[in-house]
């Protein structure tokens, strides 16, 4: 089953040289066309996941949908092999099905648009784009219900399907997809920002086929793919050993009450290939944290990880595919069968960056980063607000980015390229609802001689009844340290009410029925800190106190002694340093907090929370996951 590209022109392409000013001309059009993508995709949106937070990501790819601009891997190629139909001049595609696109799009909010550009009758390449819908009918609003077990509870699921055909919308088509969400007003805003951003990309395409000519624009697409994968192909040699490397972390839980949820992978070096095998991953989970890695994906975090630390020249696309070889075994939780439930699976999503970072760490600890994903925090909000107005908030929270060998992680700040928060000032404006606080918790991100980056804390007081749903991760689990950096604080959620009473809620839950004047007090994770921290600067260390994000207990982790004035007490700070030294000893590559069963006790003292227990795993697919992963299932009950 593959897409049929059915074309008028007869005319071949002709490969031709390139000359290297025409070639840098072409890849920077390229990345211009992406960036006036975005432009008009938050320009035009009407949901503010979208407008405000920028969750939508184009793609510029050549014929095959090999990608030349973007950031999360093609999903044309995964379309294009799946599709079982005829691909014609002006039809636009517009999918939401994980399993039909091989994960380009990770969950049905997703909605992604595939556009051919056609040139003289022939394709030249593929405009594409996904984007985040607020809302798409399941069974919660905003449609990420945490106790969903199979997809089809988490809204309406569109098949690869020709919303425009040879130039004419689909309007029934449309109307039937609309009518199956909560606020299609939204939706319909968005899906035509979608499609006119893929406009403006296939049209710069077409423009410069024009100016250079079709056989120059794409002998330049080719050539381009050939120069990544040369520049790649000597990255991977100079960088990645030929002995194997483990690292594994964990998800907390499922919502169903179970967890950890263990994510293991091995990497080693082939000669000029890098192999990445997933087989000590666990099983697919019963519940919604499932996430269908798409290998393509994965081989640009990889890439893109690579880059950022080793040789930031290099310019990005699919050229070192081949270099590459990612194996995760099917029935997984990273390669789950249809029709597992995934609308959790940002965790997943978050903990790779994590395993990246300690992958590459490890076989070049020069490199070593500490771990601070981690997860994308999410807080609903719906009810009426103050009559029949139905409203629903969707906001994206971020947590403290991790320590790094060059210098500390930043405070709140997202790690996805170009995401924004939703400015307060937005979120009171448009919804019932005020943010009374919205800071850098002191103290949360880890210790270090450069310091985890601080959590962020967001108090919202709703003021109107309502109903709230949560997801977090690292509630159960730390971000870890590095090199003697001590992990990032863990994240909690505190539901204060209008009479003073407070209850810890779970990292993920929804219904959570409010009243006005309720508040809701949404910590998230701090980043792990990198290095030794009594080797840490005391002039930063003191910075670090004036700007309130250290306190005179938090700076006991860097042996730091203060007045009442918060003054660093030098001599005192000599002698508890030297102390602290002799007695903790060599410093350890990596510190989890606790292995798990400590984790799980210290958790249910400091929270009040059941521990997640362990988890009990379907039983599809697990033949197909070897004899390790298999020994590590747990029986009908859970324990």
């Amino acid at each position: 089953m593959a897409a049929q590209i059915i074309e008028s022109g007869t005319q071949a392409f002709n490969a031709v040289d390139v000359d290297p000013i025409t070639l840098d001309l072409i890849e920077n059009g390229l990345v211009n066309a992406r960036e006036q993508m975005d432009a008009i995709l938050f320009r035009t949106a009407m949901s503010p996941i979208i407008r405000e937070q920028r969750d939508g990501f184009p793609v510029l790819t050549d014929r095959e949908g090999r990608l030349h601009a973007g950031q999360f891997g093609s999903p044309v190629q995964g379309f294009l092999s799946l599709y079982d139909g005829s691909v014609e001049d002006g039809d636009v595609f517009l999918t939401s099905d994980p399993y039909a696109c091989d994960g380009a799009v990770s969950h049905v909010n997703d909605w992604l648009v595939c556009m051919p550009v056609f040139y003289r009758g022939r394709v030249v390449n593929w405009s594409a784009m996904f984007g985040h819908q607020t809302d798409i009918g399941g069974k919660t609003p905003a449609s990420m219900p945490v106790d969903s077990t199979d997809y089809y509870q988490e809204g309406i699921i569109i098949p690869p399907v020709k919303i425009i055909s040879r130039g004419e919308l689909q309007e029934d088509l449309l109307k039937l997809i609309l009518h199956n969400c909560r606020i299609p007003e939204w939706n319909g805003a968005d899906f035509n920002a979608i499609v006119a951003a893929c406009r403006t990309g296939r049209n710069r395409c077409i423009e410069m086929c024009e100016r250079f000519g079709v056989d120059v624009f794409t002998s330049a697409l080719d050539s381009l793919l050939q120069r990544n994968h040369a520049s790649m192909k000597q990255l991977i040699r100079d960088t990645v050993p030929e002995e194997k490397v483990h690292f594994e972390d964990y998800i907390c839980d499922d919502a169903l009450g179970m967890g950890p949820y263990r994510i293991a992978c091995d990497m080693w070096r082939e000669g000029d290939r890098m192999i990445f095998d997933f087989s000590g991953t666990d099983p697919q989970s019963i519940g919604c944290v499932n996430f269908l890695l798409s290998e393509q994906m994965f081989k640009m975090f990889c890439a893109q990880f690579m880059i950022n630390m080793f040789d930031p020249d290099v310019l990005l696309n699919d050229g070192f595919f081949p270099l590459m070889e990612v194996r995760i075994p099917e029935g997984s939780l990273l390669k789950p069968i249809k029709p597992a439930a995934l609308n959790g699976r940002t965790h997943a999503m978050g903990r790779i960056f994590d395993i990246i970072s300690g992958l590459f760490g490890k076989s070049n600890p020069d490199y070593l980063c500490a771990a601070g994903f981690s997860s994308s925090p999410h807080f609903m909000f719906s009810g009426y607000d103050g009559g029949n107005k139905w409203f629903l908030l969707m906001q994206i929270g971020f947590g403290g980015v991790p320590g790094k060998p060059f210098g500390d992680g930043l405070d709140g700040h997202s790690l996805w390229p170009k995401f924004k928060n939703i400015p307060n000032e937005f979120l009171e404006a448009y919804f019932p609802i005020r943010v009374d606080r919205f800071e850098s918790i002191a103290d949360s991100g880890g210790a270090g001689l450069h310091r985890g980056g601080n959590g962020v804390r967001l108090e919202y007081c709703c003021l109107v009844a309502g109903t709230v749903s949560i997801h977090d991760d690292r509630w159960f689990t730390h971000p870890w340290g590095v090199k003697g950096g001590r992990p990032g604080a863990r994240s909690s959620k505190v539901l204060v009410r209008a009479d003073g009473s407070r209850e810890v809620l779970a990292a993920k839950k929804d219904g959570i029925a409010v009243q006005p004047g309720d508040r809701i007090i949404f910590d998230t994770w701090g980043g792990g800190g990198w290095g030794d921290p009594l080797q840490r600067d005391l002039a930063a260390v003191q910075y670090d106190l004036e700007s309130g994000l250290l306190t005179e207990t938090g700076a006991r982790e860097y042996g730091v002694v203060v007045d009442q004035q918060l003054q660093i007490d030098k001599p005192a700070t000599e002698k508890l340093r030297a102390s602290m030294a002799a007695e903790r000893g060599e410093c350890e590559l990596f510190d989890f907090g606790g292995d798990v069963q400590q984790l799980r006790q210290r958790c249910q003292e400091e929270t009040g929370l059941p521990a997640p227990r362990p988890p009990r795993f379907a039983e599809i697919g697990l033949a197909k996951l070897g004899a390790d992963a298999r020994t590590r299932i747990h029986s009908d009950k859970p324990e």
